[in-house]
This record gives C-alpha cells, structure tokens and sequence, in this order.
C-alpha cells in the first residue's frame, strides 16, 4: 500500500504542477480552462487505455512462469524508474520553464488555445503511463493485495491532487523541491527494494545461480513480517535475512540510480 501510495503521489504531484503551471501563465485569458481540462481528461483516458492494455499482458503471459513474468515487471519497473529520477534530476526545471513559455505563447496570441490542451494531455498520459507501469510492479512484487494496492492508489492520488492544488494556489509554503527530494530518495530506494525482489524471482526459477545464506540475521530484533518490518520493507527495501546477491542488487541499483543522476545534473548544470 505505502510503495503504491509513494509512486502515485510522485507522478500525480508532478502532473499536477505541470497543469498548475500551465492554469498560472494562461489566467484570466477566455476558453483556457476548458482547454486545459480537455487535455487532462484526453490524458486520464489514454492512461486508463495502458492500464488495460498491462491486464490483457498480463494476463497473455500468465503461462510463461509466474516467478520469471514477475521478475521481467520488477526489471523494467526499476528501469523506468531509475530513468525517470535521472531524468528529472536534469530536465524538471526546462520542463518548467517550456511549460510557461507555452503558457505565455498562448497568452500573447502567437500559439493557439488547442496547444494548452496538447501540451497538458501529453503530460498527464505520460505520468499515468509511468504510474501504471510501476504500480504493477509492486503489484507483480507480492508485498499487497490487491485491495492494498488499490488503497495506496487512491490515498496517492488524492495526496497528490491536494498539495498540488495548495502549491498552485500558494497556501503551501513548503518549496516544491524539497518534496521532490523526499520523493525522489524514497522512489529510489523502492526501486532497489525491487531489484532485490526481482533477483530472488530469478534465483527461484533457476535462471542465475546466488547464495542463498543470509549474510545477517536481525528477525530477532525486527522480523520482516511485523508492522514495523513490512512498513521499512516497502520504504527502503529492508530484508531481515539479506542473500549477498539480495544485497548486491540492491546497493548496484541505489548507486547506479544517485550517481548517474549527479553526473547527469552536473553536466547539465
């Protein structure tokens, strides 16, 4: 529930500043809004259609090996999200600055109404993509059920959708990348925990050979299976009886993940 909230609130935050920025270099100009909702309504349909399309895949390649479809879901969700917090981490200010120079292009008459509800659409099927993609993947993790999952959905989703609105609205005083820090560590180490998830699916179906022996025991003091287990679990990935290729996965992902996005913010600084 909580990897699922995270993620959705992530995406929702970062679609909602996206139209927040775009309703703020176009107020007060007539028709809009009704533009802007168009492309956010264009964006949650298309999402709804990838969210069906993962069920049908889902669904086509249930015979290939329950353990291996898992591992490929988790693989490419750590994948899209390492890509996406390198990404961000370099292009979420020029991001923000082409969304207001739209903004005021429409606003001075040199760009039609029509590019507001494009510019909005293709960022909100972007993020709903992105949040499909990796809600499955903690779905195809095992860690929640299906109600869990659903929850965290919508407890990510109505987070997202309130603090976006009291950013835009300036009742928020907390500067908006503070919140992508905190987010973007916390997507990070989800997306580790998900390696070392995805390397115990491979090992179970006999496809890579690891140790199984736990490099540690500490179920004595903080059994994974507890309240507090499980919550640090889907938060940062703990393990309680780590395996040395647990353990390598998980610190090649974290590493791979922050020093990429570092050289990729300096050079682009």
């Amino acid at each position: 529930m909580l990897a699922s909230a995270v993620i959705v609130f992530r995406e929702v935050l970062e679609a909602a500043l996206i139209v927040g920025i775009v309703l703020a270099a176009t107020k007060g100009l007539e028709g809009s809004r009704r533009w802007v909702a168009a492309g956010v309504l264009a964006g949650l349909i298309g999402s709804a259609a990838i969210a069906g399309s993962a069920e049908a895949l889902s669904d086509a390649l249930s015979g290939m090996g329950q353990e291996v479809f898992n591992a490929s879901i988790l693989g490419l969700a750590v994948i899209m999200l390492g890509w996406h917090t390198i990404w961000m981490s370099s292009h979420g200010r020029e991001m923000a600055a082409e969304m207001k120079r739209v903004g005021h292009a429409v606003s001075m008459g040199s760009r039609p109404l029509s590019v507001l509800a494009v510019v909005v659409g293709v960022a909100v099927l972007r993020e709903g993509a992105e949040t499909v993609l990796f809600v499955f993947g903690v779905s195809a993790s095992g860690e929640s059920g299906k109600l869990a999952t659903i929850t965290g959905c919508a407890v990510g989703l109505g987070a997202g959708i309130t603090v976006g609105i009291l950013l835009y609205r300036g009742l928020l005083a907390i500067p908006s990348r503070h919140l992508f820090t905190v987010t973007t560590w916390l997507v990070t180490l989800l997306a580790a925990g998900m390696a070392a998830q995805a390397v115990t699916y491979l090992s179970a179906a006999g496809l890579i050979e690891m140790p199984t022996q736990p490099l540690w025991d500490t179920s004595w003091l903080l059994p994974e299976n507890s309240i507090g287990g499980r919550l640090l679990h889907t938060l940062v990935g703990y393990m309680d009886r780590p395996s040395a290729g647990q353990l390598a996965a998980y610190g090649a992902t974290l590493l791979g993940i922050t020093g990429l996005a570092r050289v990729v913010s300096r050079r682009t600084a």
